[in-house]
């Protein structure tokens, strides 16, 4: 009976597991198809409803948490005035100045940490390391780094 008992914690324990890993493996698809939209955005401006549908229907989207995805388009879309005054002042050049990668990923990463506080600090930080380290500049991801670990200090002191 403890055997039984034993067994069944550990396939509960697995299978919840297993869900949080594919919750988490869906958002980080739907970051990497935002960076994409978010890219092709400061390239050819478009409204965040276009950039939503043609991404919508990209390749992997069918393992992405579409949802997520929607939603940091459309929150970056909203607010990137007020997200690049922010960047700006933790950085020492112009958003204007960065590379579309690392400004989209920074962008990324500084809404989620003002606007998504149920997504811990470290998860918006290592999110936004990993996509520029993919598809950044060669030591892109330590700025993306450097700088938001610098707002993370000042958006979330109790979590640092």
């Amino acid at each position: 009976m403890t055997d039984e008992g034993s067994h069944t914690k550990k396939s509960s324990a697995g299978s919840s597991q297993a869900a949080a890993h594919a919750y988490t493996a869906t958002r980080s698809v739907a970051r990497k198809l935002a960076l994409q939209a978010l890219y092709r955005w400061q390239l050819n401006d478009a409204p965040w409803q276009d950039l939503v549908q043609e991404f919508g229907e990209a390749e992997d989207m069918p393992r992405a948490d579409r949802q997520y995805f929607r939603e940091l388009v459309e929150g970056v879309w909203g607010a990137r005035q007020a997200l690049d005054t922010r960047l700006a002042e933790m950085m020492d050049r112009t958003p204007e100045q960065l590379d579309p990668v690392e400004h989209a990923a920074l962008l990324i990463g500084l809404y989620e940490l003002t606007s998504r506080p149920e997504v811990p600090y470290r998860v918006s930080i290592n999110e936004a390391v990993g996509l520029t380290k993919r598809f950044g500049g060669t030591d892109g991801h330590k700025f993306v780094n450097a700088v938001l670990d610098r707002a993370a200090r000042a958006l979330r002191p109790h979590e640092h």
